[in-house]
């Protein structure tokens, strides 16, 4: 099996994933065995959520609204059972992330987190519509001693730009991805990097509701990317990609 190199920043990252679980369980007040139990119910529990009360008109709603610490227990399991996937995204950001970062729907903040701690990294802007989603981050960030390295918001600050965009596992939750695609095309600069991944399906047994799988709205979604940006190769196996804009 091919290995591929780790930044020493992020080699705490496979020793325990950041902290994830003890961050959860002191951040829920939680013993670890109802953590656990919480932890393997979790997608579930967001995918039954999503059939039962996600509508695409009230989409932002949904999930600052709804899903309340089920979407922690549903990202949380997610992030703790690929790790190694997830860690190929983090040297990827290693790799091509410099200056100053956003990360775009950051969820529970193992991305924003590795990128806050690559040296050639100035400033992370975390960004999640979830206020619980922002508040575990905020105390991650507190526990990892990053406050000054980070700042949290709900929505993209305005007419603000970065050196480099990231959009991890967001794309499928939005109604319309290439109108996103776009407001990222405006903010990252000139010699800029995106990251990105997405997954345009409801998945094989429907478990993914809140997913686009829309054709037309996904060709338009290929035909926004390939007008504006060029795809920068990388060598891990994984589905996320790297691009810079065309006109660099």
């Amino acid at each position: 099996m091919l290995t591929f190199p780790t930044s020493l920043s992020l080699s705490s990252y496979w020793q325990d994933s950041f902290l994830l679980k003890q961050h959860l369980q002191e951040f829920l007040d939680l013993d670890s065995e109802t953590l656990e139990a919480k932890l393997a119910v979790g997608q579930q529990q967001m995918a039954e959520l999503g059939h039962k009360d996600f509508d695409w008109e009230k989409a932002t709603a949904f999930y600052s609204d709804k899903v309340g610490e089920v979407y922690l227990f549903d990202l949380g399991a997610w992030h703790l059972t690929s790790r190694d996937y997830i860690g190929d995204m983090l040297k990827l950001i290693a790799d091509h992330a410099q200056g100053r970062v956003l990360d775009f729907g950051g969820g529970i903040g193992t991305h924003a987190i590795g990128a806050a701690l690559c040296p050639q990294v100035e400033q992370v802007v975390y960004c999640d519509v979830n206020p619980i989603s922002c508040d575990f981050f905020r105390y991650r960030v507190k526990q990892m001693g990053l406050e000054q390295k980070i700042v949290c918001y709900q929505e993209i600050p305005q007419n603000e730009t970065f050196d480099t965009i990231l959009c991890f596992d967001v794309l499928e939750h939005l109604p319309n991805p290439s109108q996103q695609l776009l407001k990222f095309d405006q903010a990252l600069e000139p010699q800029g990097k995106v990251i990105l991944n997405w997954y345009f399906s409801k998945g094989i047994n429907q478990e993914f509701p809140f997913h686009l799988d829309d054709p037309q709205i996904i060709n338009g979604f290929f035909r926004t990317l390939q007008a504006n940006f060029l795809e920068v190769f990388h060598t891990y196996n994984i589905t996320t990609r790297c691009y810079h804009k065309w006109s660099a």
